[in-house]
């Protein structure tokens, strides 16, 4: 995406292969493989690894900073500088595209993570969400943490991080998304120049396997004790209806948030009543997630009293869900045209959500066109098939 006139870069390769790909039938021998929990994660800290040395400082040395990140569904290694552009871009898919693993350097890395799981473990905010999900995924690997768990880490080998490279980073299962002040033609001859030297597997159509989820939710309240100043509290809403991608996906994503929005965001009377009524703070929020396979609502922050908060949520949705006004519902549409168009300022934002929704069949760019399909009628439906009781699970942490 080329933007005359900026003096940054961005560039953005991205496979599509997150922590929940942890059974998938291996191309090479079509046998159904399943791999220990977190080698998703695991994998993205050792490609930062080569024969030449750390490749932090390569980028460094090109006045560049780089970056990754491991969500459920996909892995993303980054980079943004002011000047040496195509180098960075060099250095962005020689590092991605030539893994160099050993055993003892595995062996290393399982201290490192062990040592990042533990220090989730103790963040409370973080458990509160972590437990959440545990909650509304009886089987999906959605449940398990993208880090794994010390046990599953300290199973995996160099061989296990090989098949997982060789499966899924591949020229067919990637995206790379660059953006800035250059000339494209340019740019695409030297990135054909650049592929066209590698010896490279090239696998269109990876079969996943993922266990049948049930509806239902594993359980409905998960309360723990940890050592925080007030109670912290998160509402989960298990989604049922999934659609396979593309443009119904992304009228369901948008139409819901539009729901949430209208429900429990900062403008609406539901908020205004639990901020006056201190249940609240400043930090409560709410979001929804939509994938192919699974998906889910989460709100929340702390509260003094997460039992009557719940208790005034669930009033809240059946009284506000009843009286969704015309106003209200074309200034929520304004608004989320407005932050569409807004995100275009941010390099990072807009490369992100351009791979997230490629990976789902979706352009970034229908936004606009599919949001002008939703009406207070859809608004209406989606509230009558997701927020149904029996959907719904609470995570506490509790002050110990």
């Amino acid at each position: 995406m080329p933007r005359a006139d900026y003096k940054k870069y961005y560039g953005i390769f991205a496979t599509d292969y997150g922590s929940i790909d942890n059974k998938f039938v291996n191309p090479e021998t079509n046998e159904v493989v399943e791999v220990p929990d977190g080698i998703a994660h695991f994998l993205e800290h050792k490609l930062f690894e080569s024969e030449e040395g750390d490749v932090f400082n390569k980028f460094a040395r090109l006045g560049a900073s780089a970056n990754a990140f491991t969500n459920y569904n996909m892995t993303a290694y980054l980079f943004n500088t002011s000047s040496n552009f195509q180098e960075a871009v060099h250095t962005l898919l020689d590092f991605v595209q030539d893994p160099y693993f050993t055993d003892e350097s595995v062996e290393k890395e399982k201290g490192i993570i062990t040592q990042e799981i533990k220090m989730y473990n103790d963040e409370a905010g973080y458990q509160v969400y972590a437990n959440l999900l545990e909650a509304l995924y009886q089987v999906h690997p959605v449940r398990i943490d993208i880090a794994g768990t010390v046990e599953s880490i300290n199973r995996i080998t160099k061989e296990d991080l090989y098949l997982c490279y060789n499966t899924f980073y591949n020229p067919g299962n990637m995206v790379l998304f660059l953006t800035g002040d250059f000339n494209p033609v340019e740019i695409m001859e030297m990135i054909e120049e650049n592929q066209n030297k590698k010896e490279l597997r090239n696998y269109n159509d990876i079969e996943r396997i993922f266990p049948e989820e049930p509806a239902s939710v594993r359980e409905s309240l998960v309360v723990k004790k940890m050592d925080v100043s007030e109670p912290l509290f998160r509402l989960g809403i298990k989604e049922r209806s999934l659609p396979e991608g593309g443009r119904e996906l992304l009228k369901q994503e948008l139409g819901t948030g539009l729901l949430l929005d209208l429900l429990v965001g900062k403008s609406s009377k539901l908020y205004q009543e639990l901020y006056e009524q201190a249940l609240i703070d400043d930090y409560f929020n709410s979001y929804y997630v939509l994938e192919k396979g699974y998906g889910y609502v989460i709100m929340g922050g702390k509260s003094r009293n997460p039992e009557q908060l719940y208790n005034k949520l669930l009033e809240g949705f059946r009284k506000e869900s009843r009286e969704i006004r015309e106003g209200d519902f074309k200034r929520v549409y304004k608004k989320v045209l407005g932050e569409y168009v807004q995100s275009f300022n941010s390099f990072e934002a807009v490369a992100t959500e351009f791979i997230s929704y490629y990976f789902k069949g979706i352009s970034f760019f229908d936004i606009p066109e599919v949001i002008k399909e939703i009406d207070i009628d859809y608004l209406y439906q989606r509230y009558e098939g997701l927020f149904q009781e029996d959907n719904f699970v609470r995570s506490i942490i509790e002050v110990s």
